[in-house]
């Protein structure tokens, strides 16, 4: 069976499923239960732990004595048994509960015609605005998926006002659902002592970069989440080894990556994830991941390699155009490590990434949760 085959087949099974099995479940649960506004569901489909967009958000309903159930699973890591039962306590509570977060596609939350009061919030899991998504790429949703992917959403959190008509075309949303609160996952960045603690922890493990530039290579990945590739990853290791000992470099891979490149992932990538990196890192690189956004909040330098830009914008796609972004765009080995030896990374000035950091996460300013439980 081919992989595209297999890709089609898990989405006809997601749609019954989604259209068929889990609505039938809420419904008998609606005519036993009432909602509790104290009860909040934190869910995702995609980790076996809460994901770093939404912990934030976790510490504080908790710290607020909030009742949180916590249905954080990767489906990929399940029997059927396990997921079957996975999605039948997740509809016995989403029938009661008064909020439910979610920071990725999560086809429960949209199965059914949910009760009113409960209020679905979208923590989407990624700043900016570069890749399409959503209904505008089939790697996300294909033409002849039946049902509605974001059915239920209350609130959609965006990371700037450049981001809401974007998010209301791709995700098919009413108006007024998507709003530029800035991300929750992005509060943190602007706390002196989370900054300083993981500069210490960094240093703790890995003493040798000591007086030298830290360099994080942090990738998305290409292709569909069934089939995931990284282009880059051999060049950016050869270009490392022809450089002098002035640089260190750091690798963390997007972690759909995790079982084709399990070398990458050990006790210091779980102790230290990309985003607890960036307020040691001097240099990112990265091609079509977020992650440039977050790390645009310390309005630090980074380049962009991407050996695969031309067939990327012909399959997926882009929203706006990455060389107007302010860092060198590499689309070779040698164009890399041009941009490494003669610093290019230095050509652009602090007003560059301030215009960068205020049209793309200009709502981003360390407040996000409070203006989003506001809201809801």
């Amino acid at each position: 069976m081919s992989k595209g085959i297999g890709f089609r087949i898990k989405q006809y099974i997601k749609m019954f499923i989604q259209n068929k099995y889990l609505p039938a479940i809420y419904r008998k649960a609606v005519r036993n239960t009432k909602v509790d506004r104290n009860t909040v569901i934190i869910a995702d489909m995609h980790s076996d732990s809460i994901p770093y967009s939404m912990k934030a958000v976790y510490d504080r309903l908790k710290a607020d004595g909030k009742r949180v159930l916590v249905y954080c699973r990767d489906m990929n890591n399940m029997s059927y048994r396990e997921l079957v039962s996975y999605l039948k306590s997740f509809m016995k509570d989403y029938a009661a509960a008064g909020y439910v977060f979610i920071c990725s596609y999560f086809l429960p939350v949209s199965s059914c015609e949910k009760r009113e009061e409960t209020k679905v919030i979208q923590l989407w899991h990624s700043g900016g605005l570069l890749k399409k998504m959503g209904y505008d790429t089939p790697d996300d949703i294909p033409e002849y998926y039946k049902g509605n992917v974001t059915r239920n959403y209350d609130l959609v959190t965006v990371s700037s006002e450049i981001c809401v008509p974007v998010w209301e075309k791709a995700l098919h949303l009413p108006k007024r659902v998507t709003r530029a609160t800035g991300l929750a996952r992005t509060d943190v960045y602007f706390d002196d002592d989370w900054n300083i603690e993981k500069r210490e922890l960094f240093y703790k493990l890995y003493p040798e970069a000591k007086g030298k530039r830290v360099v994080l290579y942090a990738p998305s990945f290409t292709g569909n989440a069934a089939n995931p590739r990284c282009r880059g990853l051999k060049s950016v290791r050869k270009v490392f080894e022809s450089l002098d000992d002035n640089y260190f470099l750091i690798i963390r891979l997007h972690p759909n990556l995790r079982k084709k490149y399990p070398k990458y992932w050990n006790d210091k990538t779980r102790q230290m994830p990309a985003e607890d990196l960036l307020p040691v890192t001097s240099v990112l690189i990265t091609d079509y991941s977020s992650i440039l956004f977050d790390y645009s909040l310390y309005r630090k330098p980074f380049i962009l390699f991407c050996p695969d830009i031309e067939e990327f914008e012909k399959t997926r796609g882009f929203y706006v155009d990455p060389e107007t972004f302010p860092a060198p765009l590499a689309r070779t080995e040698e164009e890399l490590e041009v941009a490494l030896r003669e610093r290019k990374y230095f050509d652009y000035s602090e007003q560059d990434y301030e215009q960068f950091y205020e049209k793309y996460m200009g709502s981003c300013k360390g407040d996000s949760i409070n203006k989003i439980l506001s809201v809801v």
